[in-house]
C-alpha cells in the first residue's frame, strides 16, 4: 500500500495501524474509481490482508461492495467468479526472499520460506492470478512496490502496473506521496480496463501441485497429518488436486496450522 513500510502500521494495535487502514482504503478506492471511470457495472473489493478486517467500511467507495472477515473458502480470492471481466491486485508485495521487496513474504510473515506451484517458486501474485485464470478471469492491474510490479510482469507479461514505492530494504523504501500514488492507481485502472481485449487469463496447467518449504520440521510434520498432504522433505509438504480452488483453501488451512506451531515454537524458543 502507498505510504507504508513498518509492520506495526499493518497490525491491529500497532503504532500507525489506524492510519494504515485509511491509506489502504484510499488505495482501494482509487482502483474502484478507475474501474467505474472505465465503465464498470459492478466492483467487488476483497480485504485480503492479515485479519481481513482492515478496510474502512465507512470510507470505502459507496458504489462497490466489500468482502471482509476471515474463514472464507477462497481466502484472498473470495468474490472472484466466472462472471467477472477482470481482477485488479492493489497493495500487493513481492514474494519471500526477493531483494528490495518491501515487507516481502509469501502468505505468512516468516513461517513459509518458499511456496511452489507445479514445481515453480510462487508468490501471492502468481497464486491468485492462477485462481483468477482458472475461472477465465485475467489480471488487468497490479499495484505495489517496484519489486512486486517486476514480479507481476515476469508472471503475467504485459500487465498494467503501478509502483507506489521503491524498496531500499525489507522495512524501508522511497515512497510516492499517497495522493500521487492513488492518482496513478486510478489512471492505471482506467487504462487497464479500457484495453481488456488484449488481456489473457493466467492459466496454470492441471493437475495442480502446491509445495511448501516451512521454517521448521514441526510445521511440516503437523501439516502432513492433514489427509491428502504428504511430506516432500524434512521441512516440506506437497498437495495435488485437479481443483485450483482447493489449492487456495488448503493453503489457508495449512497456514493456520503452521502458524500455530510456529507461535508455540517461539514461546519455547
Amino acid at each position: 500500500m502507498s505510504g507504508l513500510t513498518d509492520p506495526d502500521e499493518m497490525r491491529a494495535g500497532g503504532r500507525g495501524y489506524e492510519r494504515g487502514c485509511e491509506l489502504m482504503t484510499a488505495d482501494a478506492n482509487a482502483a474502484v474509481a478507475g474501474a467505474f471511470d472505465a465503465g464498470a457495472d459492478d466492483v467487488i473489493v476483497t480485504d485480503s490482508h492479515g485479519s481481513t478486517k482492515n478496510l474502512r467500511a465507512d470510507l470505502i467507495d459507496e458504489r462497490c461492495s466489500l468482502i471482509r472477515g476471515p474463514y472464507r473458502p477462497l481466502r484472498m480470492g473470495q468474490g472472484l467468479d466466472t462472471a467477472h471481466d477482470a481482477a485488479m491486485f492493489v497493495g500487493y508485495h513481492a514474494r519471500a526472499g526477493v531483494p528490495h521487496g518491501v515487507l516481502n513474504h509469501t502468505w505468512m510473515g516468516y513461517e513459509i520460506q518458499n511456496l511452489y506451484l507445479n514445481g515453480e517458486v510462487c508468490g501471492e501474485i502468481r497464486l491468485i492470478a492462477g485462481l483468477a485464470g482458472s475461472m477465465g478471469v485475467p489480471v488487468a492491474l497490479v499495484a505495489g512496490d517496484e519489486a512486486a510490479c517486476a514480479e507481476a510482469r515476469e508472471v503475467l507479461g504485459d500487465v498494467e502496473t503501478v509502483a507506489v514505492k521503491k524498496g531500499i530494504d525489507r522495512y524501508s523504501a522511497q515512497l510516492l506521496p499517497p495522493v500521487r500514488a492513488q492518482a496513478l492507481i486510478r489512471e492505471a485502472a482506467v487504462r487497464a480496463l479500457g484495453d481488456l481485449g488484449r488481456r489473457r487469463p493466467y492459466v496454470v496447467p492441471s493437475p495442480y501441485t502446491l509445495g511448501i518449504d516451512w521454517a521448521s520440521t514441526a510445521m511440516a510434520e503437523s501439516c502432513a497429518m492433514i489427509p491428502g498432504i504428504k511430506r516432500a522433505g524434512p521441512r516440506s509438504v506437497e498437495f495435488t488436486t485437479d481443483d485450483y480452488a482447493e489449492i487456495v483453501g488448503v493453503l489457508g488451512i495449512m497456514a493456520t496450522i503452521g502458524g500455530s506451531v510456529g507461535c508455540t515454537g517461539q514461546h519455547y524458543g
